[in-house]
């Protein structure tokens, strides 16, 4: 139970931590990219983790309500930002530039999450169903790699297509896959990390 609820925190925790950094694009090891590509691939194993504490539909739950608040984080800070400050406390235009969403950014990430996620669940049970319950960090390997690409691709053309060159767009996607892999294959013993539920 507690560590179903662990899981379940650090998950949307790390959802809504990649989604704000998604607003800013950064150059790192020569590659331009979102900043929440730092954190964003920890949410497979994250959500790989959950379909073994929670099963199938505990994890589609998980998933969809995620989505939602990161949707309502969105709506509320958009509320605020539109709200009249008060100039006694300082100027909120720093604010303003940080956290007022981008929102055909944040629908990109937001949509691209869903997809990707609901497929990465997908491909985990048929694994775990079909093939095998063992070598637990192939399952997770082998979902991420399917998952990651499609995110990736969702994503960058969601978020920026025509409105910049389209191999700027592709360098964007080949630059969140690769980061995306590394981390992937960095999280892998996290899966071992907990129980898994009789019934994926």
């Amino acid at each position: 139970m507690i560590s179903s609820i662990i899981v379940c925190a650090v998950y949307v925790s790390a959802q809504l931590l990649s989604n704000i950094a998604s607003l800013q694009i950064v150059r790192f090891a020569g590659l331009s990219f979102d900043a929440g590509t730092f954190i964003y691939p920890i949410t497979f194993t994250l959500r790989d983790l959950a379909h073994k504490v929670l099963g199938l539909k505990g994890v589609r739950v998980l998933i969809i309500a995620a989505v939602a608040i990161n949707l309502f984080m969105s709506v509320f800070f958009w509320f605020v930002s539109t709200l009249e400050p008060d100039t006694a406390a300082g100027s909120s235009e720093v604010w303003g530039k940080v956290l007022s969403p981008v929102w055909r950014i944040t629908l990109a990430s937001v949509l691209s999450q869903l997809i990707s996620e609901l497929t990465d669940t997908e491909v985990y049970r048929l694994w775990v169903d079909r093939i095998t319950r063992r070598y637990q960090w192939m399952r997770v390997m082998v979902s991420n790699s399917i998952s990651v690409p499609l995110d990736s691709l969702c994503f960058s053309f969601m978020a920026f297509y025509g409105t910049m060159p389209v191999e700027s767009v592709w360098g964007i996607f080949w630059a969140n896959v690769i980061i995306k892999m590394l981390v992937t294959v960095i999280s892998l013993p996290f899966i071992y990390f907990v129980k898994e539920k009789s019934a994926a």
